[in-house]
């Protein structure tokens, strides 16, 4: 009995590492513990830090790491605007968007991280995915400029990083937008 129990639960094991070496890390990364705390802790302790370790392998997959997204430095870019409750690239956008094509163009070691943002109206489920169709309209305008989109990497903040606080039309304008940073390929 004791050998199917504990058959049964390496058999489960496997399969929720396996699961979760495939994901994608989206939050910010914390800080390690120092290797200090890490000697102290019991081995019960040790074990229960092990899904953390399988979070990092995602560092191997094509797009880029949160770690680089947090350190790369801001474009030259302005953000672009969208209407309310819609993704679709508006005429006074699209100069920042060639833009930003010619540059990436010129500058073929480079990454472009597509953070999609809104106003405070609506669920946060809505806003990250709005903010997340925001970021890719805007990915696939660059892409049809001759820009790879595996040079392009989106996300999506919803109402969560709002420029404007106060409850205005032109303050909530200014927060449904697409910020660009700018990183380096391959890192």
């Amino acid at each position: 009995m004791k050998r199917i129990f504990l058959l049964f639960l390496a058999f489960v094991l496997v399969f929720v590492f396996a699961g979760c070496a495939k994901r994608t890390v989206t939050a910010p990364v914390t800080q390690e513990a120092p290797k200090e705390t890490a000697q102290k802790a019991a081995p019960v302790e040790q074990k229960a830090e092990e899904p953390v370790m399988a979070k990092a392998e995602p560092k191997k997959v094509e797009t880029m790491p949160v770690k680089e997204v947090t350190e790369a430095k801001p474009a030259q870019f302005g953000n672009i605007l969208f209407d309310f409750d819609k993704y679709t690239v508006r005429e006074d956008a699209k100069p920042t968007l060639k833009a930003v094509a010619d540059w990436l163009i010129k500058n073929n070691g480079a990454k472009m991280i597509l953070e999609g943002h809104c106003d405070d109206r609506g669920t946060n489920e809505y806003n990250l995915a709005l903010g997340e169709k925001r970021a890719k309209s805007a990915r696939d305008y660059i892409a049809s400029a001759g820009v790879t989109k595996n040079r392009l990497d989106t996300i999506s903040y919803g109402e969560e990083k709002p420029l404007c606080k106060e409850q205005t039309e032109d303050c909530w304008q200014k927060n449904r937008r697409v910020q660009f940073v700018s990183g380096k390929a391959g890192k």
